[in-house]
């Protein structure tokens, strides 16, 4: 087993070195703006992606908001199985995300797909639809990104061929952005006091 570890730990240290790591902080900034504006933000996938999903929406509603008292508004579309059966008996598995974004995006809302290939026809409409509502949209993505790679406005895409690693990278990023959002949102939400404070002085 010893050498499946170091194997992986290679693949691992090989797509954090990618020229994509550069682009998350454009991921960082919409999920910003999206706080400061009280936008909602999204997440999708599929499998293990899915339950990266819910794990984000978990860090981005608490975690990011620990030091500013009130995290992102955001929700993974992954989560209901009452509506992901519904959606995918009467309308087809492809629409399940798509559907719950008609309904409830709006502009300037975060749409975020996780998957491996990016080609997944679920998480693809997901974009499609997320970019004709105007809702801000990305993708982590693995392999060669897929369909998703040009539909999404924010694409990270890593070129690694192990959807382990790939399940692991949507969770590092949005680790990331998490930790960070923590510390600026804290200081947005000083500021907007000071600011607050001073107006009504």
């Amino acid at each position: 087993m010893n050498t499946y570890i170091e194997t992986y730990k290679e693949r691992l240290h090989y797509a954090l070195n990618q020229a994509v790591m550069d682009k998350i902080p454009e991921l960082g900034s919409a999920l910003r703006k999206a706080w400061q504006m009280g936008r909602c933000v999204y997440l999708c996938g599929n499998g293990g992606s899915a339950g990266n999903a819910v794990h984000l929406a978990n860090d981005l509603l608490y975690g990011a908001g620990m030091k500013s008292g009130l995290g992102l508004r955001v929700e993974s579309l992954s989560a209901n199985p009452a509506v992901l059966t519904c959606l995918g008996n009467d309308l087809g598995y492809d629409e399940i995300y798509a559907q719950q974004i008609r309904v409830k995006g709006q502009p300037g809302d975060v749409l975020i797909v996780l998957s491996g290939s990016g080609n997944s026809p679920n998480v693809v409409k997901a974009l499609e639809v997320g970019n004709q509502l105007g809702l801000i949209t990305s993708a982590i993505l693995g392999f060669s990104g897929g369909k998703c790679k040009d539909l999404a406005q924010i694409p990270l895409h890593f070129s690694v061929n192990d959807m382990q690693i790939a399940e692991d990278l949507q969770l590092i990023i949005g680790h990331m952005c998490m930790q960070w959002l923590c510390e600026v949102l804290g200081d947005d939400a000083q500021n907007a006091q000071a600011n607050s404070g001073r107006l009504s002085a």
